[in-house]
């Protein structure tokens, strides 16, 4: 059994000798237990609990040019009951991730490299705004379809891809809390295709990536449906010691979409956008901390009654890297929102990094909803001010790429709109905390 290659960095499966040199085993483990003081969602009231398990089991059958991978991720809670805000988004119980083949097609096309994926995947792009591998979620988004990456030789990618988008199921609150197992499916109704290029490094040490997605969603006449065009264009330079790091991203998002609850059973015109802005600067010093500004705006729908729909649409984004804690708490979501962000990090001893964020929220359009919460004002009469929120993240490498241990916390001072809209649970501060541990191997 080798495991001196522990010495050196994390162990895996590899360093056993158990496993052939084609053969990669990777499982990982991570418990989180939550709580929530108070609540935000229309309809709720009190606090609530969970304990959230998230298992994973992946095995990569590398076979040059022609590999294999498969995961398995097994989502489920215990604590939650009937009024908690249960959903697909915290359970996702003996399921099939990722089952793709890999073809490594080298110079299929000429100047860069080509690989061709087809089947069950996940994926980030960009800043993962818009499609993501969910990290702190509870389950995470698959597609079902083909990918293709090319990575040219001085730098930069292009990427096309077309995919169904897997649906979690079951999706009923019942069978949810008892974290029954369901067989996830995916349909020709929803498709969703892309294009992503990222440039080589410019100068100044700047990059760019550029995109455009595709979301075409079909249903029934009185159930959501879209067909939504997403361009977009970001601009950042990383973070380092004593240096300066950007980045700034503007989307558009234009076609047609109906709300779940649409205006007598018709396609409206959409027209949406998203905004982000922001600079940090990090000291070479002891630690290394990082202080930054940032700032969030997301179209909401100016008037719900003249036939256009202008909310913002994250589609199969991620947003706890910006927006706070998502389980039981996410409280800000990529949609109607007008946001400034003030933030701190610093890693005081090896393997340790804390992080504090001061982060404001108004709403867009103050006729349309609060979308996290699910409740809205269509006069406009309750304000525009969400509230104020305060995150605070400690994380310790215990045994760095094997063990990690986590907590935080984040408190919503509830402003005008929160205490005053007329569906609000008017409950006040929002508070909630975290303590989770992850395990690799």
């Amino acid at each position: 059994m080798r495991l001196a290659a522990a010495e050196a960095g994390p162990v895996r499966w590899a360093d056993t000798g158990w496993l052939p040199s084609w053969l990669d085993v990777r499982t990982e483990q991570r418990t989180r237990y939550e709580s929530l003081d108070g609540q935000f969602r229309a309809g709720r009231s009190g606090g609530d609990q969970a304990l959230a398990l998230r298992t994973s089991l992946a095995a990569d059958l590398k076979l040059r040019p022609v590999g294999v991978l498969l995961e398995g991720m097994d989502s489920r809670q215990y604590l939650s009951d009937a009024g908690s805000p249960i959903d697909t988004t915290m359970v996702d119980a003996l399921e099939l991730l990722q089952a793709h083949a890999r073809w490594d097609a080298g110079r299929l096309i000429p100047g860069g490299t080509n690989t061709v994926r087809l089947g069950r995947e996940t994926l980030d792009l960009g800043m993962r705004r818009l499609v993501a591998r969910n990290a702190f979620r509870n389950t995470i988004n698959s597609f079902l379809g083909v990918d293709w990456l090319w990575q040219a030789d001085g730098g930069g990618s292009v990427r096309g891809l077309g995919f169904l988008p897997v649906k979690r199921l079951p999706d009923d609150t019942a069978r949810l809390l008892d974290n029954e197992p369901g067989w996830n499916s995916q349909s020709w109704d929803v498709q969703l295709q892309g294009l992503y290029a990222e440039s080589p490094t410019l100068p100044g040490g700047l990059k760019a990536e550029a995109y455009w997605l595709r979301l075409q969603e079909e249903a029934a006449a009185d159930t959501r449906r879209r067909r939504l065009n997403t361009p977009g264009l970001r601009i950042y330079r990383n973070p380092s010691p004593g240096g300066w790091d950007v980045e700034s991203e503007a989307t558009l998002q234009f076609g047609t979409s109906r709300p779940s609850a649409g205006i007598d059973g018709r396609d409206l015109d959409h027209f949406a956008y998203l905004i982000h802005a922001g600079a940090g600067w990090t000291f070479d010093g002891p630690g290394k901390p990082r202080v930054g500004v940032r700032y969030d705006e997301a179209s909401g729908d100016r008037d719900p009654n003249d036939g256009s729909h202008g909310r913002f649409d994250t589609l199969y984004g991620a947003r706890r890297f910006e927006f706070g804690p998502t389980g039981l708490y996410g409280a800000i979501g990529r949609s109607n929102l007008r946001s400034p962000d003030v933030s701190a990090t610093v890693k005081p001893f090896r393997g340790w990094e804390a992080g504090a964020g001061w982060r404001w929220v108004w709403l867009a359009e103050a006729r349309d909803a609060w979308t996290t919460g699910n409740f809205r004002d269509p006069r406009g009469m309750s304000g525009t001010h969400v509230g104020n929120q305060l995150e605070l993240r400690l994380r310790w490498d215990a045994l760095p790429g094997n063990l990690r241990v986590e907590g935080g916390m984040a408190h919503l001072f509830a402003g005008e709109f929160l205490r005053r809209a007329p569906n609000s649970t008017r409950q006040g501060d929002i508070q909630y905390v975290y303590a989770e541990v992850t395990w690799w191997y």
